[in-house]
Order: structure tokens, then C-alpha cells, then sequence
């Protein structure tokens, strides 16, 4: 059940598929507050995000080959609880829509000691043409792969936390 303020319990989101970790939180990670830096929740959910991707097959192979790739539109990051030094941490991950050239994401960051959301991500990703620098639609086995991943998290009954400033925005008729 999710809490009141519409925020995943910790078990509703280890049902997500985990992308990092677990990882056991270093003193070099421990700001000047006692409590994990801002750039580790960051680095970990990014790169959680990054593995969904390469899963999607936007790989290094694919922007070699076919010359396209993902640029990061908008990101925006959630802190719901400290996660200290000692603690072990684990991400998760899903795409909560896309559009025909747009991918809207989400990483969790969770912190297994604890069992407690720690940091949510949320990204929307533009495909694009690297050499004209210009978003392009997806080829349709990148469109299938997006598919495949949002089936994958079909079973999730509880809506992802976006903050409503960002996502698959639909471009008005002209």
C-alpha cells in the first residue's frame, strides 16, 4: 500500500526490477551532514536508468551503428529518507510511458537496511539522431524494447510519484 503522500512502500518497490546494487554505502559517500552525499543518490539512480537503457538496446554498439542515442531532456530527484554510511542500498527502476521519440522513467533508490524509499529519479529521455543532434522517432525494435520493458512492469498496481513538471508531453494540432 502505498503512504498517504502517494509514495511506494519499500516492498512495493523491490518488486520493480533491481539495476544496482546492493551496494554498501563507503565513508567517502558521507557529507558534511552525517549522511550520504546528494551526487551518490544521483551517480547510483542514473546509472540504474542507464542499465534500463542498455536493456532497451541504446548500447554503445547502437550509437556506433546506427549514430542515434539518448539525450537527458529533464531530471528531477526526491529525497524521502537519510541514508547513512554502513547502510545498504539498491535500485530499481521502470519507464512510466514514452511516446514515439520520449522516454519517461523512474529510478528508486531503496535503502535495504532500513527498508525505506530513500531518493526517487525521474527522467525523460529524448531519442536522437547523433549526428544532427535532432530528436528522431524510434526504430521500430527500439519501440518494441520500450514495450516489452513497460509490460515487464505491467503488474505494478500502485501509480510511479512524478512530479507533474515533466513526461511525454503530447504536441498540440497545428
Amino acid at each position: 500500500m502505498t503512504s498517504p503522500a502517494g509514495i511506494p512502500s519499500y516492498l512495493q518497490v523491490v518488486a520493480l526490477p533491481r539495476e544496482c546494487g546492493p551496494v554498501l554505502i563507503p565513508s567517502a559517500y558521507e557529507d558534511e551532514n552525517g549522511h550520504m552525499n546528494i551526487r551518490h543518490y544521483f551517480d547510483l539512480e542514473a546509472q540504474a536508468i542507464a542499465e534500463v537503457f542498455d536493456r532497451l538496446g541504446i548500447t554503445d554498439d547502437y550509437r556506433s551503428t546506427r549514430g542515434q542515442g539518448f539525450f537527458t531532456a529533464e531530471h528531477h530527484i526526491r529525497y524521502y529518507a537519510e541514508v547513512h554510511v554502513g547502510d545498504r542500498v539498491s535500485v530499481h527502476a521502470q519507464i512510466v510511458e514514452r511516446s514515439d521519440k520520449v522516454v519517461h522513467a523512474m529510478a528508486f533508490l531503496v535503502d535495504d537496511t532500513t527498508e525505506r524509499l530513500a531518493s526517487t529519479l525521474e527522467v525523460t529521455a529524448t531519442h536522437v539522431d547523433l549526428t544532427s543532434r535532432r530528436v528522431v522517432p524510434f526504430a521500430a525494435d527500439v519501440a518494441d524494447a520500450v514495450d516489452r520493458e513497460l509490460a515487464g512492469t505491467a503488474h505494478v498496481d500502485w501509480p510511479a510519484p512524478v512530479c507533474g513538471a515533466m513526461g511525454v508531453r503530447a504536441r498540440a494540432a497545428r
